[in-house]
């Protein structure tokens, strides 16, 4: 199984308690993109992210809020950055961020490290044993018609797979955004299956016993931080 069963049995783990999670961390990307332009018609980089937090079934009173918010003088001032970390065994993480205070951000990160006797690493300590990739899903049977469309505009595809009525398409994040118009050009009323942006690992390792409840504990600590958007690792946790 490839980087699409992956990522989408990390989605199916979004539901109950961290819904709420995934709210806030939408409302702060459609804050951070609509600042500037507030304008679905024109910012399409906004819209982008409005739609994907339509597809994650984000409340509309969330997402206009979060525009409103932004058209604002004054506001917040949202970064996003990555820590790199190494955790018990031969596993390491990839942890993602959105913060308006990075001196808090990088405390409760690395606290939850000390907690769990693993350590964070400095930039690329973790990364080179990592893809930074998109991956696009739409329901379609045309698989070699999308791929063909793509290479005649130009665009490089790392990987394309269809199955079962689904197209998954693995390409560089800086095309992605030109993927979806050719898509969204070929497919009326298009709904994307899949719509991730992320880091994964080259390589998978397997933790058992103590190594595998530590590094299950650490995983626990950092998604109760609510500046924490993402953890990318390289462990097989299984189904």
């Amino acid at each position: 199984m490839g980087r699409a069963y992956e990522v989408r049995k990390a989605s199916i783990a979004k539901t109950g308690a961290a819904k709420a999670k995934l709210y806030s961390t939408f409302a702060k990307e459609i804050y951070l993109a609509a600042k500037g332009n507030p304008e679905l018609e024109t910012n399409v980089h906004l819209r982008r992210v409005v739609e994907k937090a339509k597809h994650q079934q984000v409340p509309s009173d969330i997402i206009n809020r979060a525009i409103d918010k932004a058209k604002g003088a004054n506001g917040d001032d949202y970064q996003e950055l990555s820590y790199e970390g190494f955790g018990p065994g031969a596993s390491t993480l990839i942890v993602k961020c959105l913060t308006d205070n990075v001196n808090r951000t990088v405390s409760f990160v690395r606290e939850a490290f000390n907690k769990c006797h693993k350590s964070l690493g400095v930039t690329n300590s973790v990364s080179y044993n990592y893809e930074y990739l998109a991956l696009i899903g739409v329901n379609s049977d045309n698989g070699d018609d999308i791929m063909m469309n793509l290479l005649d505009k130009g665009i490089e595809i790392i990987d394309l797979e269809s199955e079962d009525g689904e197209v998954i398409i693995t390409a560089k994040p800086s095309d992605a955004s030109r993927i979806k118009d050719e898509l969204e050009s070929m497919i009326p009323n298009i709904s994307y299956t899949l719509d991730e942006i992320g880091w994964y690992a080259k390589e998978k390792v397997t933790l058992e016993g103590e190594d595998k409840e530590v590094f299950e504990r650490l995983l626990g600590l950092l998604d109760n931080i609510d500046d924490v958007t993402n953890v990318y690792h390289n462990v097989d946790l299984g189904e």
